[in-house]
């Protein structure tokens, strides 16, 4: 499920930090880490940093003229597909409905209990607010899955929030320094990705099955990811960009 296009024009915003070694993308569904931030994914894996994702669902509910038993497993290939294209190897899906994600505390476990298992310093998230920049109004998984991520993070360093998690072997890891949200309407940091959105179309590209379902909707990946990111890049003063709304733990 795609987010609406463009990023609204932006005034100068503080540069998002880069000194550390992992981090977590956490988003609802197959293609929504592909609609930009996967550009910074690149960058991050180039510059030797581990990058995992974790996701929701596997889309099922995304392609048509697909029933959710066809589409599921293709989406969940092209998503593998993609994210090897920006240096990411670890790939796991939770399982939840696409369409139907709800925000609650079993969400807030299963994203707590990942990111106890791969203890990253950064996650990155999706935009949990009702709308994106220009007005659009934002897709429901997309609010359950961001806002949970924000509320997991924190979560995961508390040994008394889910204390089953401990009877699963995995401790508290209160390292996460901060949660990134991406297309957030209300963004305070940018990341520049100039020299990077070549792999960043490609992982697009490789949602091949989910573009052709979109039919004339669907955007072509380098015109549209180019012009993102240099209308966020422009008012930051680099050629490509991507903006967060940054939450510190």
């Amino acid at each position: 499920m795609t987010s609406p296009p463009g990023p609204p024009v932006q005034p100068k915003l503080l540069e998002l930090p880069e000194d550390f070694e992992r981090a977590m993308c956490v988003v609802a569904h197959p293609d929504d880490m592909e609609y930009g931030a996967a550009a910074l994914v690149s960058k991050w894996t180039t510059q030797g940093k581990t990058v995992s994702y974790l996701l929701a669902t596997r889309g099922e509910a995304g392609i048509d003229g697909m029933t959710p038993g066809e589409a599921g497993p293709l989406r969940e290939q092209e998503e593998r597909d993609g994210a090897a294209v920006v240096g990411v190897d670890v790939v796991d899906f939770l399982d939840y409905r696409d369409g139907i994600v709800e925000y609650g505390l079993p969400l807030r476990r299963d994203i707590a209990a990942a990111i106890r298992r791969h203890r990253p310093e950064v996650v990155i998230g999706m935009n949990h607010h009702e709308r994106f920049g220009g007005g659009f109004t934002n897709q429901a998984d997309h609010r359950a899955v961001g806002l949970a991520t924000i509320d997991a993070s924190k979560d995961a360093g508390n040994r008394w929030i889910f204390p089953e998690l401990l009877d699963e072997g995995l401790q508290p890891w209160d390292g996460v320094r901060f949660v990134a949200i991406a297309a957030s309407p209300q963004a305070t940091h940018f990341a520049d990705v100039t020299g990077h959105l070549a792999p960043a179309i490609a992982s697009l590209r490789a949602h091949a099955a989910y573009l052709e379902g979109l039919g004339a909707a669907a955007p072509d990946p380098a015109e549209f990811l180019t012009w993102m990111a240099a209308g966020a890049g422009e008012p930051q003063g680099v050629e490509a960009a991507v903006l967060f709304e940054v939450f510190g733990l």
